[in-house]
């Protein structure tokens, strides 16, 4: 393992941590996973409200290098403190469009690995739904 690699992991488990409920190792086995796979893949939820259908159809027009997106932490959602909204919207276009929301399961994660995302992408974006790499 590299010293880069070691960081990553170091730091990614700590922040995590907390969390966990305090479990350090469960912690590192997550760190030490997302780390050795270099990506999270994340089905994004609530993209079957209708404007966000409508932007999904849009979306499928790109290739996912054009679309550029963005996660949005909402502590003010009525619905969940912790929501973190994904926005997109294509490179040199007018609007930002929110298509949903990063799974509760996943909040944790996506927070202690913080706004430093080397790479964010829409894997697909469709009316079926829509999946997000993160890079780590």
């Amino acid at each position: 393992m590299t010293r880069e690699t070691r960081r990553k992991v170091v730091t990614l488990a700590n922040r995590l941590t907390p969390k966990m409920a305090g479990d350090k190792s469960a912690a590192f086995i997550k760190a030490w996973a997302i780390v050795k796979a270099g990506t999270i893949e994340i089905t994004v939820n609530g993209v079957s409200f209708g404007m966000r259908q409508e932007a999904l159809r849009r979306l499928a027009k790109y290739e996912p290098a054009q679309i550029k997106t963005v996660l949005v932490p909402e502590p003010e959602n009525k619905h969940d403190n912790e929501a973190i909204a994904v926005k997109v919207g294509i490179n040199g276009g007018r609007g930002i469009y929110t298509i949903g929301y990063i799974p509760r399961t996943f909040t944790a994660v996506v927070k202690a690995i913080g706004a430093n995302f080397p790479v964010l992408r829409v894997l697909t974006g469709d009316i079926n739904g829509a999946r997000l790499a993160l890079a780590v």
